[in-house]
């Protein structure tokens, strides 16, 4: 605004309200220009009491000052140009006190009241909405809205205090921003008295005399059973123990560490005073560190894989006075557990996970019996965290309290195979449908601050993470609505997809067999937590030979040609079939493997690859000859498979659909590698029974020799499966060994050529399994394609999926036949099919089972938000009706603000969870 001098400005100035500060010009003469300035320059006085008039007891302006306490000035003015464009803050006629306001810094004369009994100094700011940087002797002060607008920027975009006094300073002049005052420390200082002020005031310790006491400073979540706060075990959902499930009232946390939280050491660490030590999330310092100084740091040999979190318990930075945090969550609603974060010193420690889970364990669990803890190394840490607890006397747990332990379905692959199905979530009773990994989102919040926070003082940090943690939660809450409402149509949804396909794998098994089945499942839940092998009923159980290799085939056939029964019925002209039919066999996949070598070849082929072609071209041509000479002795006629009236049928064998151009680059060929003239022994009919037809070996009596290609073809087959899952198994490992811990280009590079080399190898055993199974369908008199059903692509394409039923992204899924089993089989025969039948009965059935347990623990978690919203609205009011009854006006109104908040929030939660609860009904768990 621009403003004139007048001989009423400053009568009429000082009705202005501190809330209107903003800059001025004024015009420097006529046909000049406007001219930014500063207030205090043109006369401006703000009288802080007495509704903005002057305070009659004061004497004239100039005797109300005083020395300055506050940072002295280091701006040399002599450096830069006078002028009215510079808005100077520090006049000698006109001294006055600083205000730091989201418009920008201002110089502002501050009259303040002098009658007897009058607020001091520092009061009469607060009561104009000024935070003074001092108390005794204000030299400057923050708005309450600028304190207000930092500490938003700083959780939503880390913005930290130099950088948004930084901004200030521009605002406050674009071309000499040096020239403003630097405030940065009082930003600082102030700043954390603002979040300790707001933390009290939102808590309601303004409205009662009590000391905060651990984690009191804090909003948790609104979702989980909380006995006293959303959930009484005397009346409401429980008045039916028959139908209340055992797991329903169970909490769910999930441990991790975040090693971008690091700490510096502090510079003073003498002069760091603590606001609220202990009073939010982070553990109180004396404590945390009077457990650590016992606690015996055992550094635990991992029985499973190399975890890092395990085997870092050594990792030490010099310069690091915190190494990371780490603490505890709700695993289903992503809520911070108030005073259960803790400072690593040397790395991921047992002892600090131990501190950390034993707050939480005690934070609002009075009538919980059971808690399920997800952390990455539960499968170690668990073992014997009892005894490091009753071995301390600054851990404890609730007496009774069992613990079940899990790991995230992310980082359970990274484990052993066994690891899978006994800590997964999907097989764990009482969790519904969580992943176990939610802690892994809220350290990105944190992530935004921690770079500023890093060479903070100790208390201060602790205080930013508390106040980033608990708008955090915060905000949980003000959405639990929303995110209830999306969880309880998912689960609705999965529950009757679920129900159906458990449905229809319970129907095709026999009674009898469900029955055991059954049995099993109950037996291996009820003994999980004392023995976690118990769970491995989950896994495939294959005994090893039951699915005889081509070799093995081979060897049988021979076998059966040298027993007595056969040396007198048999022909002697076909001993050695067997023999020579596997070669027939092993001259196949030699043309499949060239033929896919051919397809590979560019339109220009180097001279290298050329003679390799011709090479191999040579070495198969000369196998196929010899082969070809020893087939008048077995066929009973010579074969000749280039003649065009040969007994071969001459329709060239094509593979299946899926697998005639599986990862191939299909180039066009070149007319010198494919011209017909030239000899390709890759398109040679070899003369098999299977090749020359059932009519033609019916007329030649080769009967026997078509049933022993048969078993040499089912030999053939689980060799190639085996391959299959050898391949894909080597890839998982080359995924997560090689390829995720490359750092440079070059290691890069080459990870990702050991994955298309397997990637070559799992192809090619595809295209011979396919082959094999053509055969197979030339041949007559079996039922083996049943038993070895098409290979499709998609059976491959998991990246993540690994030689074992734990890949990633199987959750919902069943697994691909030729993973769940050896080989699929016939029932009557051997146990394949059965094994098939278990183990994904079992699966469907703990897939159902969770998404019914998600139905039933979502309707709870509505009901007990609300109660959530209901009883922090009932809280206000009694703190209301306290400070109405004392006379507190101010506290009064804002008590009876907070309480309409949460009564809103309970009636659009109740409003919004009754549109939805309709859609369907909850369901217990299966069986």
């Amino acid at each position: 605004m621009a403003v004139s001098m007048s001989p009423c400005f400053v009568q009429t100035a000082a009705e202005l309200s501190i809330k209107d500060i903003h800059s001025i010009a004024s015009v420097n003469g006529p046909g000049s220009f406007f001219q930014e300035t500063s207030l205090s320059k043109v006369g401006l006085h703000i009288h802080i009491a007495h509704d903005g008039t002057p305070c009659p007891s004061s004497t004239e302006y100039t005797s109300d000052l005083f020395e300055w306490s506050d940072t002295d000035e280091n701006i040399d003015y002599d450096d830069y140009p006078e002028g009215a464009s510079i808005p100077l803050v520090t006049d000698s006629d006109h001294l006055a006190i600083t205000i730091v306001d989201k418009s920008g810094v201002h110089s502002l004369s501050i009259w303040y009241c002098h009658c007897p009994g009058a607020l001091n100094r520092d009061m009469q700011l607060f009561q104009a909405s000024l935070f003074p940087a001092s108390f005794t002797r204000p030299k400057t002060a923050f708005t309450f809205s600028v304190l207000d607008d930092f500490l938003l920027d700083n959780l939503e975009c880390g913005t930290s205090a130099m950088n948004y006094y930084s901004k200030i300073r521009r605002l406050t002049s674009s071309i000499f921003p040096l020239m403003v005052p630097d405030r940065y420390r009082e930003l600082m200082r102030t700043a954390r008295q603002w979040r300790q002020c707001k933390l009290y005031k939102w808590h309601g310790f303004a409205h009662k005399d009590d000391e905060p006491k651990a984690g009191d400073l804090t909003l948790f979540c609104p979702a989980c059973p909380q006995l006293g706060i959303n959930l009484d075990l005397s009346t409401g959902t429980t008045t039916q123990p028959d139908d209340t499930p055992s797991w329903l009232f169970t909490r769910t946390l999930v441990m991790d560490g975040n090693f971008k939280a690091e700490h510096l050491h502090p510079v003073n660490p003498s002069d760091e005073v603590p606001l609220m030590d202990g009073l939010a999330f982070m553990v109180g310092d004396e404590r945390y560190k009077s457990n650590l100084s016992i606690a015996q740091d055992r550094v635990q040999k991992s029985d499973c894989n190399n975890h890092h979190a395990v085997n870092q318990a050594n990792a030490s930075r010099q310069k690091l006075e915190a190494t990371g945090i780490g603490g505890c969550a709700c695993a289903r609603h992503g809520c911070f557990v108030p005073h259960s974060m803790v400072d690593f010193q040397k790395g991921e420690r047992q002892m600090n996970m131990d501190y950390a889970l034993s707050q939480a364990l005690n934070y609002n669990t009075d009538g919980i019996s059971c808690t399920i803890t997800f952390y990455d190394i539960n499968c170690q840490y668990n073992k014997f965290f009892k005894d490091r607890i009753t071995s301390s006397m600054y851990l404890s747990i609730p007496f009774g309290m069992d613990i079940i332990p899990g790991i995230g379905l992310w980082h359970v692959h990274g484990h052993q195979d066994s690891c899978y199905v006994r800590y997964a979530s999907n097989f764990i009773h009482g969790t519904g449908r969580i992943d176990g990994e939610i802690m892994e989102t809220l350290w990105a919040s944190l992530n935004i601050i921690s770079p500023s926070a890093r060479g903070m003082g100790t208390p201060h940090r602790k205080e930013v993470l508390d106040y980033q943690m608990n708008d955090c939660n915060f905000m949980k809450m003000i959405c639990i609505t929303k995110f209830l409402c999306r969880k309880f149509k998912e689960a609705a949804r999965g529950a009757a997809e679920s129900k159906l396909s458990f449905q229809n794998i319970n129907e095709t098994a026999h009674p009898d067999m469900v029955i055991l089945w059954e049995a099993e499942e109950a037996l291996a839940q009820a003994n999980r937590l004392e023995d976690p092998a118990a769970m491995d009923i989950y896994e495939v159980r294959l005994e090893k030979g039951k699915s005889p290799t081509r070799k093995q085939q081979e060897l049988h056939l021979l076998q059966a040609q040298n027993h007595p029964d056969h040396l007198v019925t048999g022909s002697l002209s076909r001993r050695g079939a067997a023999t020579w039919l596997a070669t027939g066999l092993t001259i196949e996949e030699s043309q499949v493997s060239l033929s896919r070598d051919m397809k590979r070849l560019s339109r220009h082929p180097t001279d290298s690859q050329l003679l390799r072609v011709a090479r191999l071209r040579d070495k198969l041509q000369t196998r196929i000859t010899g082969f070809l000479e020893m087939a008048p002795t077995y066929l009973g006629f010579e074969v000749n498979a280039d003649e065009p009236d040969s007994p071969v049928d001459r329709v060239h064998n094509s593979l299946d659909e899926d697998y005639s151009d599986l990862n191939d680059r299909d180039h066009n060929p070149d007319p010198e590698i494919h011209h017909t003239s030239i000899l390709q022994p890759e398109l040679t009919i070899i003369p098999l029974p299977s090749n020359l037809g059932m009519v033609r070996c019916k007329e030649l009596g080769l009967t026997d020799l078509m049933k022993e290609e048969t078993a040499l073809h089912e030999g053939q087959a689980n060799d190639a499966l085996h391959a299959i899952r050898v391949h894909l198994g080597d890839k998982a490992i080359i995924f997560r060994n090689t390829v995720r811990s490359a750092k440079s280009q070059a290691s890069s590079t080459m990870a990702w050529t050991q994955v298309r080399s397997v990637e070559k190898a799992v192809n090619l055993n595809a295209r011979i399994y396919s082959k094999c199974r053509l055969q197979l369908a030339k041949l007559p008199d079996h039922d083996l394609l049943k038993k070895y059903l098409p290979l499709k692509k998609e059976h491959l394409k998991a990246s993540a999926a690994v030689a074992d039923p734990n890949a990633q992204g199987q959750r919902d899924a069943t697994l691909a036949w030729f993973w769940c089993m050896d080989v699929q089989g016939d029932t009557s025969g051997n146990d394949w099919m059965t094994e098939f039948y278990r183990v994904n009965w079992l699966w469907t059935k703990a897939l159902c089972d969770c998404w019914n347990e998600e139905v039933i623990l979502v309707k709870h978690e509505m009901q007990w938000s609300i109660n959530f919203f209901n009883h922090k609205a009932k809280q206000w009011l009694g703190h209301k009706d306290n400070a109405a009854s004392t006379g507190l006006t101010g506290h009064a109104c804002y008590a009876a603000r907070q309480s309409q908040i949460y009564h809103q929030l309970a009636a659009h939660a109740a409003d919004s969870f009754q549109k939805i609860i309709p859609v369907t009904q909850p369901e217990g768990p299966v069986g």
